[in-house]
């Protein structure tokens, strides 16, 4: 079989070949399906392969991505808006967007509502094809105090490495023209503009999809990463020692059937993983043959486990 196994860079500097695995999962982080590609394979370029063979699998007409920036190319978007496929991702703000600036304009020294909601048009593909996506830009009061918090702190880091007081480390408020250090106040001010402000962008309609959920689905994001950093440390999915291919997709296929099992005992106990771990190793069921007698000995369960294990079993019996 082909090797899938490929020398490449790691993001944790490792040496050894690697394989890129791509995981697709619901909104709740329950797995859907693993695919592994070669090692050399880049993140961005897995995302599509792995929908096109779900939707195939499942004969599906429609699904929504919700995806994070980071991986979402500019390949990648335009892969789903050619495949007419719904999508909400997380925008990158580089710059202040125009209904930002506005609306700092229009209410000079004032602070936006928590929750506040501007949203904005945009307009993709070429003339006579072109589709209408949203951006939602949402403020949060809670995000702005960590935003800015720590922008002091980085300008004070700034004010002292421009007045010689210390070593000019990165720092992106810092400028340097030959010998002269100097403060960038243009980019501590748009840095100051964009605290609080997060980006989602969508071709849903408001009709289908308010902003709120729009949102909402975007922050559901955290039981995807949660799933998957389970399948890496708690299912130990890696280090993968196999070189084959079909060895490789049989560890995976059982760490995701053990990914599966434990995101149902967490719905149906509401119980965490670590939890059900911690309390159920605790206990054993020992039996014993004496003589031709088997004895049998156990320990009493507590009130609550034992209230776990009948759901469990309450819910595995079928309809």
């Amino acid at each position: 079989m082909e090797l899938c196994r490929t020398r490449h860079n790691s993001k944790e500097r490792r040496l050894e070949p690697q394989v890129t695995i791509g995981l697709l999962t619901d909104a709740s982080g329950f797995p859907l399906k693993v695919t592994a590609f070669e090692g050399n394979k880049a993140e961005t370029k897995t995302m599509i392969p792995v929908l096109e063979d779900f939707m195939a699998a499942h004969q599906l007409k429609d699904i929504t991505i919700v995806a994070d920036a980071g991986m979402v190319s500019d390949a990648n978007r335009k892969a789903i808006q050619s495949a007419r496929l719904s999508y909400i991702i997380g925008e990158k703000l580089p710059e202040v967007p125009y209904p930002i600036r506005k609306w700092i304009e229009d209410n000079p020294g004032k602070a936006p509502e928590n929750g506040m909601i501007l949203s904005w048009p945009v307009y993709e593909g070429p003339a006579g094809q072109r589709r209408t996506s949203l951006i939602y830009y949402q403020y949060r009061e809670a995000r702005a105090k960590r935003t800015l918090r720590g922008i002091d702190q980085q300008v004070a880091k700034a004010k002292k490495a421009v007045a010689g007081k210390a070593p000019v480390k990165r720092n992106r408020f810092v400028g340097i023209e030959g010998e002269r250090r100097f403060l960038k106040e243009e980019i501590e001010q748009k840095a100051r503009d964009l605290a609080g402000w997060k980006a989602y962008i969508t071709n849903l309609t408001p009709e289908k999809a308010s902003a709120d959920y729009v949102i909402g689905a975007y922050h559901q994001l955290w039981h995807i990463e949660k799933a998957f950093r389970m399948s890496k440390h708690d299912l130990a999915a890696r280090p993968v020692f196999h070189r084959q291919k079909d060895s490789i997709d049989a560890h995976l296929s059982i760490v995701t059937a053990a990914l599966a099992v434990a995101q149902r005992l967490e719905t149906i106990t509401g119980w965490s993983r670590k939890k059900f771990i911690t309390t159920t190793r605790r206990y054993r069921e020992v039996t014993l043959e004496i003589n031709g007698h088997q004895i049998t000995a156990e320990t009493d369960l507590p009130e609550d486990l034992t209230a776990a294990i009948n759901a469990i079993h309450s819910n595995s019996k079928p309809d």
